[in-house]
C-alpha cells in the first residue's frame, strides 16, 4: 500500500493558512500556491538518487554528490494542476512535464480524458501527478490511469489537500502510489467540496466563477 505524507513544514501550513482564506485575491492565491508548490518538490524528492563525483574547486580537486542522472515528469491535471508547475519546476528544472485534462461526464459523474500528451519516454521516468485537490479522487485516479495505460510505472502524487474519501480512492486503484499532501481535512459536503477547504482551485488561481 502507499504511503501517505502530510508534508506539515511550518512554512507550508503558514502559506495554506492563507490561500484557505476566502479574502486572499487571484495574485496572491497564484503566488502562494507557487511557493507551497516549491516547498513541496523539496520534500518530494528527499530520496533521490545521488552519485559520487569528482570536482575541482578553486582550493583543490574533491569529491562531492549529485543526482545520479534519474528520469524526472511532471503532470499536471489540468486545468486547476497548471497553478503548481512552475513552483515545482524552480526546484526540477530538468524534468519533462506532460498534461492530462479531464472532465466529468454531467450523465454518469465519471471523468472523460479530453486531453493526454505525454513525454515520450515515460516508461522510463518517475512522474509525479499533480492536483491542488483530492476530493472524491475520481479525477486523480483516472489520470494516473490514464498515465499507466500509456507506460507509466513510477508515479507519485502530489496535492496542496485532501479528504480521507480521496485518500481511499486512490489507496483502492493505485495501491502502489505514494501520496504528498500540504494538509488533510476532515471531509466533503454536501456538494463533495473539501471542508473546510479552499474552495475551488481552478477558480480561485484564474479569478472564475
Amino acid at each position: 500500500m502507499g504511503n501517505v505524507y502530510v508534508l506539515d513544514h511550518p512554512l507550508i501550513q503558514h502559506k495554506m493558512s492563507i490561500i484557505r482564506n476566502k479574502d486572499t485575491g487571484p495574485k496572491e492565491f497564484r503566488e502562494l500556491v507557487d511557493e507551497i508548490s516549491t516547498l513541496m518538490a523539496f520534500e518530494i524528492t528527499r530520496d533521490l538518487p545521488l552519485e559520487e563525483v569528482e570536482i575541482e574547486t578553486p582550493i583543490c580537486k574533491t569529491k562531492a554528490k549529485m543526482l545520479s542522472g534519474k528520469k524526472l515528469g511532471v503532470i499536471p491535471i489540468m486545468r486547476a494542476g497548471l497553478g503548481m508547475i512552475n513552483g515545482i519546476l524552480n526546484m526540477i528544472p530538468v524534468a519533462k512535464v506532460g498534461h492530462i485534462g479531464l472532465y466529468r461526464d454531467p450523465e454518469t459523474l465519471k471523468p472523460v480524458e479530453y486531453y493526454v500528451k505525454l513525454p515520450t519516454d515515460i516508461e522510463e521516468r518517475e512522474l509525479i501527478v499533480i492536483d491542488p485537490m483530492l476530493a472524491t479522487g475520481g479525477s486523480a485516479s483516472a489520470a494516473i490511469q490514464a498515465i499507466k495505460n500509456r507506460g507509466a510505472k513510477h508515479i507519485k502524487l502530489l496535492c496542496l489537500i485532501a479528504v480521507p474519501e480521496g485518500i481511499e480512492v486512490i489507496q483502492k486503484d493505485h495501491p502502489e502510489v505514494d501520496i504528498y499532501l500540504g494538509a488533510m481535512d476532515p471531509g466533503l459536503n454536501e456538494k463533495s467540496y473539501i471542508k473546510p477547504g479552499f474552495g475551488d482551485a481552478g477558480d480561485r488561481l484564474f479569478g472564475t466563477k
